[in-house]
């Protein structure tokens, strides 16, 4: 079955997209989706000043600021209604999976199939509305704080402030689960990697400007450009690495027929945690730079501010205590999302077994030392992938606007959305075969 779909796949062509029409449907639902949310990036919250605002940002554009200003397409920058992006959604979802793991109740449900599932999102989405009311509230009332950024401060702009950014969310979440449903892909993984990529073309004219200006030599220019494939390359080969334990299943009686033991592999991915570590780490070191940027600098004390200095961006401290974050939630998040005991409980039930090892407590051992063995490689290339751009930026001055974390987003959207559209495409082979294979029997028997 696995060769058929290879041979399938291999042979997809131009002219099985063209015959492809629900998978055209999909492709322009969720064109135009993308097209909507970025044109909301622009549209700004009533009572503020734009320009005003625009200049505050430019002191806090290296904290964190700047961070959730690339996951939502400059909407923070712009101070737009969907400032807030998806990012309420994603902590809300990371925290009720953290709480699937030690609260029973939640584990119950995590375990009932799809109405488990069902519950547990809408947990998620009441996490999400607590979340954004929280977070626009704070935002609300530091824009209050500025000088001259909001024209008539007050409970009714803290109010439509609330509401405007709430609501900005919360319409997101819907996009994002219409264009997994209806388009092609994650919704909200496309989202977010909508809001990283328009942000290349500036990036792009900016490298090429600087090079034009003698700012930046045109082999380093060069270098940059070999080094991002390569990194590219890699994220591809480890996104998609896998290490497969063979699972055998023993013979089995059916009536009076017996049916031979079949094979499968249980796979898993050398980096299980995925981008989640690299966010988590940049967060939280990012945290202190932003809030000694709101407050001000001469009234902090000497050992704060040197703490702040040390954290700056490619100095050593902060990348050691990155690297350092990077590798513990690397392992931390893994040991959330996969749990090797249910894993071999699964496997007992069906009578599957690992050769060599004892079904039920020594399967879910090995698999933990297994999946122990190759978080630590994943952790490693995650390191790698997101120390890299600090080290280019420290050393040569180098603008590099695409960091390790936004790499990692784009690189494995674009996999998973190439896969999704591959999928689609096998299947519309599929039924085309069966459709021909119809029609020759219908024949057969005239």
């Amino acid at each position: 079955m696995a060769s058929a779909a290879e041979q399938l796949a291999s042979n997809l062509n131009f002219s099985t997209f063209a015959k492809a029409e629900d998978l055209k449907k999909r492709l322009w639902f969720t064109l135009g989706a993308l097209l909507v949310y970025r044109l909301g990036t622009y549209i700004p919250l009533p009572g503020l000043n734009p320009d005003a605002f625009a200049q505050a940002f430019q002191g806090q554009s290296g904290g964190i600021l700047g961070l959730f200003n690339m996951f939502s397409g400059g909407a923070v920058e712009r101070m737009a209604i969907f400032a807030l992006g998806i990012m309420p959604y994603i902590s809300a979802s990371i925290i009720v999976q953290l709480m699937t793991s030690v609260v029973p109740a939640l584990e119950q449900l995590k375990k009932e199939g799809e109405q488990g599932r069902k519950i547990i999102n809408q947990y998620t989405r009441y996490g999400t509305v607590l979340l954004g009311v929280m977070q626009a509230y704070g935002i609300a009332v530091g824009l209050e704080s500025g000088n001259g950024l909001v024209n008539d401060p007050g409970w009714f702009f803290r109010i439509s402030t609330v509401i405007s950014l709430l609501g900005g969310t919360m319409f997101l979440m819907w996009l994002g689960e219409q264009i997994t449903s209806r388009g092609i892909g994650n919704g909200i993984s496309l989202i977010i990697f909508a809001g990283i990529v328009a942000h290349l073309p500036t990036a792009l004219a900016g490298t090429l400007e600087l090079g034009r200006t003698g700012a930046l030599s045109t082999p380093l220019i060069l270098a940059i450009i070999v080094m991002v494939v390569a990194v590219i390359a890699l994220i591809v080969f480890v996104e998609r690495a896998q290490r497969r334990l063979l699972i055998q299943y023993p013979k089995r009686q059916v009536g009076n027929r017996m049916f031979q033991g079949d094979t499968s592999h249980l796979p898993l991915k050398l980096n299980t945690a995925g981008v989640i570590p690299a966010i988590f780490a940049s967060s939280l070191l990012l945290l202190p730079a932003t809030l000694a940027g709101f407050a001000n600098t001469a009234a902090l004390p000497g050992w704060a501010t040197s703490i702040v200095s040390a954290l700056g961006h490619g100095q050593p401290l902060y990348m050691v205590l990155y690297g350092g974050m990077i590798a513990f939630f690397a392992f931390f998040y893994t040991a959330i999302v996969f749990n090797p005991k249910d894993t071999a409980d699964n496997l007992k039930k069906h009578g599957g077994f690992i050769p060599g090892i004892r079904p039920g407590e020594r399967t879910a051992e090995y698999i933990d030392y297994v999946l122990t063995r190759i978080t630590v490689l994943g952790a490693i290339y995650l390191i790698f992938v997101c120390i890299l751009p600090e080290i280019l930026i420290a050393q040569t001055g180098v603008p590099f606007y695409l960091g390790g974390t936004s790499l990692l987003i784009v690189v494995s959207v674009t996999l998973d959305t190439v896969a999704q559209i591959q999928g689609h495409l096998i299947a519309q082979q599929y039924e085309g075969l069966i459709k021909k294979s119809k029609l020759r029997g219908g024949k057969r028997g005239r």
